[in-house]
């Protein structure tokens, strides 16, 4: 599962030592950073693009509510404001950050705000998804499709990529799995028979797996926030998160991984 990089700021080194020693052993995240005002704040988001920041709210030269306003939407991560002084919660929730902590806050209370930051970039991570997911298989729809012929025990056996459900790698070896039930287990890996495919409806699903999107009945969630495939024959595959584990850059490469 992907760590979730995590920006500490704070203008006191304490404050910052102490949300540090909050986080030590979480193996869900790492700390991308620490800045000791709201100038190396807006640096930090805009090139490292964190996913959960603690901003202090008052800080010298530009304030926690400054930070905010200076991101746009589509740049902001999820914020957990900190403070001394709970008369800035008002204005905190204004900004429509995730979680409001009042100092010294322990670490009870600092799980509880991060687990909702880190809730909070996990359903928003899913929608994403989905909606890459339906783009990409909307245009793997529109490609045109070829024919397929392939060497089994020195015969040479003509397919439509209609006949094929989907593709099983074995190794340097590949098995069709197709319509009529049947099998045809090739000298050729999956990696080949995905570029041979390249302008037919198939998108690469996990490391050892490419299906013909015309035979995907649903696309379920699973557990840890994955999902697998359902096809129309009934059997599941897991979708990766990519190819090195990361779901995320499988979608952007538009499910053709």
């Amino acid at each position: 599962m992907k760590k979730l990089k995590i920006l500490i700021v704070d203008d006191e080194a304490l404050a910052r030592a102490r949300i540090r020693s909050f986080l030590s052993g979480n193996s869900s995240v790492e700390i991308a950073g620490e800045c000791s005002n709201g100038t190396e704040a807006l640096a930090a988001i805009r090139e490292g693009s964190p996913d959960i920041v603690f901003l202090d709210v008052e800080m010298p030269g530009c304030t926690g509510a400054q930070v905010l306003e200076e991101l746009p939407a589509e740049l902001r991560p999820a914020v957990v404001m900190t403070t001394a002084h709970d008369r800035f919660a008002v204005e905190a929730f204004s900004h429509q950050v995730t979680d409001f902590l009042l100092k010294p806050f322990d670490r009870v209370r600092f799980d509880q705000a991060l687990f909702r930051a880190s809730e909070l970039i996990r359903a928003k991570g899913g929608r994403d998804l989905e909606a890459r997911i339906e783009g990409a298989l909307a245009g793997a729809l529109e490609r045109q499709p070829q024919q397929l012929v392939v060497k089994v025990d020195g015969r040479l056996v003509f397919l439509k990529p209609s006949e094929i459900v989907w593709v099983e790698a074995e190794s340097n070896y590949a098995t069709l799995h197709l319509t009529n039930k049947g099998r045809l287990l090739l000298r050729e890996t999956l990696t080949s028979i995905e570029r041979r495919l390249s302008c037919s409806r198939f998108v690469r699903v996990n490391r050892s797996a490419l299906v013909n999107v015309n035979e995907v009945q649903e696309l379920q969630p699973f557990k840890y926030g994955d999902y697998q495939v359902l096809l129309r024959n009934g059997h599941r595959l897991p979708l990766s998160r990519n190819l090195r584990g990361r779901l995320r850059e499988i979608v952007e490469r538009g499910l053709g991984i």
